[in-house]
């Protein structure tokens, strides 16, 4: 049991990965679905920064006579992919909103449905133009 209050910060990056994961493969909604993404990824991001960090480390910066020393370059790629991260959720909403003035609807279920009927209605000839119908 003692070596269970150093590992809470996995468990809760699992947890988070997990609630995540559901969240991406149970909900219809493309908002619901990117903010599943966003916890997936701050899961991770917990994960990496865990795993950078020494028990009794110091930053490699300060020369306080200790030998041990963290790993900054975990922390620092963190950094790097919160940027992304942060970038990559503003371009899916600007989707998410073209998808709703496209479709009227960012539910997958309407989306899909609304595609099949637009491909029913479309015919061959429509299909190519005004300019293949002269063969």
């Amino acid at each position: 049991m003692s070596g269970l209050p150093g590992l809470y910060n996995y468990w809760i990056a699992v947890f988070l990965m997990m609630a995540g994961f559901y969240v991406v493969i149970s909900q219809g909604n493309l908002v619901k679905k990117l903010v599943g993404l966003a916890l997936f990824q701050t899961s991770v991001f917990i994960l990496y920064i865990s795993l950078g960090k020494v028990a009794g480390g110091s930053a490699p910066i300060f020369d306080a006579g200790v030998t041990v020393y963290s790993n900054p370059l975990p922390h620092v790629l963190i950094l790097t992919a919160i940027v992304v991260g942060l970038a990559t959720t503003a371009v899916g909403l600007a989707l998410i909103v073209r998808i709703q003035e496209a479709y009227g609807s960012v539910e997958e279920e309407d989306i899909h449905a609304q595609d099949l009927i637009d491909d029913e209605r479309e015919t061959p000839t429509q299909a190519f133009g005004p300019e293949d119908d002269r063969q």
